[in-house]
């Protein structure tokens, strides 16, 4: 497996948190670039890994990184529009730059994480999602694209979300209860990139839809959490009429816990049809053997729960 020099955009996030450790255990070189290194010093403690600060929508610090790089990862996704972060700015013109600075600094292999069924449907992240992926398919570059289904693991927004609202809420009033999704476990995601990333062969302009074993409804989803975690805070599906209001609420709060944006997302199944962890020799986790383990408290919350106990 070639060693390579990489330059990764998001990769202090949830899946870079998980990716970066992966490709540093390869011998890979790792570049990180981030608004802030000093919120990420973590991950400089990893062999061959640096976290640099850098703003990737400045066109002159993206070249300037990029150059003598081998390839580039962008993990760049938002969920929501917030002030500056519209998502076009966050799909569209970062990739149009992204783009620009590859063919600028000589870098010819660019990995992209997108979402299943991005291009399709009424929400504003899908439809920047597709048209990041057709500039890309257009660009002289050899491209690697990712669309992962609603991606689960540890410190996601999907388990941790829901088991907080269920623990706080004395019922749980759900939006489009019967969306379709086949969730996907984090370690298999930084697994196709990791062997992409490491193959002369693999990926070469190439789309993989990486979905769990599992198809269940978010409702489904939503009851498995419950039930591994001891709870029984009752689920209300709402009728569209009633969940497009609660996202609009919702995204009026701090932070949108839900959107209207999100809710037009969940108006298109996150189902796939062609199997690219086949592809790529992987067989996927299944959601429900995985939510026990995800559900164990931390080693922190259970030294404060003794603590606590010993108070009492």
């Amino acid at each position: 497996m070639a060693k390579q020099q990489l330059v990764i955009l998001g990769g202090t996030g949830f899946v870079g948190s998980h990716l970066v450790p992966r490709l540093a255990a390869d011998g890979h070189r790792i570049v990180l670039l981030s608004r802030n290194r000093e919120k990420h010093r973590e991950l400089g403690v990893l062999s061959g890994v640096s976290v640099c600060s850098a703003d990737v929508h400045d066109d002159d610090v993206l070249r300037r990184h990029l150059v003598g790089a081998d390839a580039v990862i962008n993990l760049i996704g938002i969920l929501n529009s917030h002030g500056r972060d519209t998502f076009q700015r966050a799909h569209v013109d970062l990739m149009r730059r992204l783009i620009a600075a590859c063919t600028a600094s000589g870098v010819k292999r660019l990995h992209q994480m997108s979402s299943l069924k991005a291009g399709q449907g009424l929400s504003q992240y899908l439809k920047t999602r597709g048209e990041a992926e057709a500039l890309l398919k257009a660009a002289p570059l050899n491209w690697t694209i990712y669309q992962p289904s609603v991606i689960f693991g540890a410190g996601d927004g999907l388990v941790s979300r829901f088991t907080a609202l269920l623990r706080i809420m004395p019922a749980l009033p759900l939006a489009r209860a019967r969306t379709r999704m086949a969730p996907t476990w984090v370690g298999d995601v930084a697994e196709a990139i990791a062997r992409c990333v490491g193959s002369d062969r693999l990926g070469q302009r190439q789309t993989f839809e990486l979905y769990g074993p599992e198809v269940l409804s978010l409702g489904e989803i939503v009851q498995q959490i419950r039930h591994a975690a001891g709870l029984r805070t009752p689920i209300i599906a709402l009728p569209d009429s009633l969940g497009r209001l609660q996202a609009r609420f919702a995204g009026l709060l701090p932070g949108k816990p839900f959107s209207l944006d999100n809710f037009l997302s969940l108006r298109t199944d996150s189902v796939g049809k062609v199997d690219g962890y086949a592809a790529l020799g992987i067989e996927p986790q299944p959601f429900t053997a995985w939510l026990p383990v995800l559900l164990q408290p931390s080693a922190r919350q259970t030294r404060l729960d003794l603590a606590r106990s010993r108070r009492g």
